[in-house]
């Protein structure tokens, strides 16, 4: 069965750092990406960033732009999402997916559960 399972979320500072991990299992790692995507209370659904696994090419999207760096093991079958100068509206729960290499949610089929982040004083 495809896994993905998301972790490292927390409670944090404003201005703090926190690095979430998505451990994947069940498929070939190699031949996917995987996206990160956040969702804030009573908020849509927000794009984060992705990665080719194959090659690690990244893509940024706009919400965390500049404050954030994706990378991935792939001897480990894991994806890492480094998160610095972090905001209180960056608290939201913190979903990886697995699907294709694209910055389009609906090409991405497996879920993880999600990691909350909370960013507050």
């Amino acid at each position: 069965d495809v896994q993905l399972q998301a972790s490292g979320g927390g409670l944090v500072q404003p201005g703090g750092s926190l690095r979430l991990s998505c451990a994947a299992s069940g498929f070939a790692f190699y031949d996917v990406a995987i996206g990160w995507f956040r969702q804030a209370p009573g908020k849509q659904r927000e794009k984060i960033s992705f990665i080719k696994i194959s090659d690690g090419t990244p893509i940024y999207e706009d919400s965390m732009k500049g404050r954030i760096t994706i990378s991935r093991d792939n001897a480990k079958n894991m994806v890492y999402l480094q998160m610095v100068s972090l905001k209180p509206e960056d608290t939201a729960v913190y979903y990886c997916a697995q699907g294709d290499y694209s910055t389009s949610a609906s090409r991405y089929t497996y879920w993880g559960q999600g990691t909350l982040v909370t960013v507050s004083s």
